[in-house]
């Protein structure tokens, strides 16, 4: 079967590669499960060599949705409204040099850039910039810039109490409280490092199922041997709640809370590469703050290396590095299982431990659109860059094969949509923006001949009777 790869020419780059479903175990040459390709923009269409971290900001205006790609030397800022084509809008170059290492997190419409290049600090970049670019790519400035540390590893928000919070930040290794409610004016209010150097972090305002912290603001830091939980609340008071071990651990390096805040799955960088484990994510029962107990320990199905993972209602979402995208249901969490249901291999050469691949992974479009930013670390041959991923089922009734078949799917001229119980009075094809590409009215027709020859090779969603949807490949 011939693969839907497509070679075009978008504002501000010049190679991509778009619209390519997942069939039969694979999406052109990346191996998936239940994931189609958007679009993949190699690093060098950004003038640079490598991606790192990645975020999302949905402007809430109108909104469009907009991803900031970490780069080696800066960030990458684009319009993915219409994900098969986005628009490559611009980079905000690095504060002071290249580093392996940016990380961006969003706060009230303004971006906050991190890095461990020296003397870099917190980039500052007013997102609305982004509504009028007149003439992409552009080379953007900064709006601000705040200099109370100079490099960090990561930065985290608390959107909810407007502060920010530099981790492994020079100063000290472990967390630089700064106040960014008045996102161009941040003000450092002290820190925090007294159980170490923090490498990642969450932070939350309470309402788990611990009533003694209810309402308070609570950072969870991934301190390299260790997870500690902070009361934050009192910038200028931090308190120690708890410290959490686990055995064989390597290099305690991210991790994130259930939505009912009663877990915490964490992801050790180095156990897999040390030990020779599959992917191991620890399971930490946090009901209790002050007295966290290791769960379980989940295992994937190879043995590459984790990275950042995210969680979003039941789904966990992991980079993990040669594997790809992982998404794994944890809505049993509480009886210890944790089953993966999908991926998107961005790495095409094997699943082993190691530093290549999918660094970051962010699933928190409405459109369902997530975004992965990859990492070269130590294969010369591969490409590290930008991709949008979708799931394979995402507007499509579950029911339609029980009512309606469509074939030959894929199809290169035409497709017969055949009704078993249900009269055909209309049918649009729209493409994965929403644009209406074709409309047909029918008479009660039960047997429908429709011409596609006309339509672009890729991904579309034909819907029927204005109820029904189902994907169409068009080769």
């Amino acid at each position: 079967m011939k693969n839907i790869l497509l070679s075009i020419l978008i504002t501000g780059c010049s190679i991509l590669q778009a619209q390519t479903p997942c069939i039969n175990g694979m999406a052109g040459e990346y191996p998936c499960n239940g994931y189609d390709l958007q679009v993949f923009i190699p690093c060098t269409d950004f003038g640079a060599d490598n991606a790192n971290d990645s975020w999302g900001w949905t402007d809430p205006d109108d909104g469009t949705e907009y991803a900031l790609v970490g780069l080696d030397n800066g960030t990458a800022f684009l319009d993915i409204s219409n994900p098969v084509n986005p628009i490559y809008l611009g980079k905000l170059p690095t504060h002071t040099s290249s580093s392996l290492w940016r990380d961006v997190k969003v706060y009230n419409n303004y971006a906050f850039v991190v890095s461990e290049a020296n003397g870099h600090g917190i980039q500052i970049f007013d997102l609305t910039r982004l509504r009028d670019v007149a003439n992409p790519p552009e080379t953007f400035t900064e709006d601000a810039h705040y200099g109370g540390f100079g490099s960090a590893h990561n930065i985290v928000i608390n959107e909810e109490t407007g502060y920010a919070y530099g981790v492994g930040a020079d100063y000290s290794g472990g967390a630089h409280f700064v106040n960014i409610q008045d996102p161009l004016n941040p003000i450092g209010e002290g820190g925090y490092s007294g159980s170490g150097y923090t490498h990642d972090a969450q932070v939350v305002v309470y309402d788990g199922p611990d009533s003694d912290y209810a309402g308070k603001e609570i950072y969870i830091g991934s301190n390299e041997d260790k997870v500690v939980i902070v009361d934050v609340t009192n910038k200028t008071n931090p308190v120690l709640i708890s410290v959490v071990t686990y055995t064989n651990d390597a290099y305690t390096h991210q991790g994130w809370f259930t939505e009912d805040l009663n877990y915490f799955i964490l992801g050790d960088e180095i156990d897999e590469l040390n030990f020779g484990f599959n992917t191991r994510n620890i399971v930490f029962d946090f009901t209790d703050l002050d007295n966290p107990q290791l769960s379980f320990e989940y295992s994937g199905p190879t043995s590459a290396t984790d990275h950042n993972g995210y969680v979003d209602g039941d789904k966990f979402y992991l980079a993990n590095y040669k594997a790809g995208m992982r998404v794994i249901d944890i809505s049993d969490i509480a009886n210890g299982n944790m089953t993966e249901t999908g991926y998107f291999d961005v790495f095409i050469n094997g699943n082993s431990a190691g530093y290549d691949g999918a660094w970051n992974v962010y699933p928190y479009f409405e459109s369902g659109n997530i975004l992965i930013s990859s990492l070269k670390y130590s294969s010369p041959d591969y490409v590290p860059g930008f991709y949008l991923v979708k799931s394979s089922t995402l507007s499509v009734d579950d029911n339609f094969l029980s009512n309606f078949s469509l074939y030959p799917n894929p199809s290169i001229n035409s497709v017969v949509l055949n009704s078993t119980n249900t009269p055909i009075s209309e049918v649009n094809i729209y493409d994965l923006s929403g644009k209406l590409l074709l409309s047909k009215k029918y008479n009660s027709e039960i047997n429908i001949n429709l011409n596609i020859s006309n339509l672009a090779s890729g991904i579309y969603l034909l819907k029927i009777n204005n109820k029904k949807s189902i994907k169409l490949i068009k080769n």
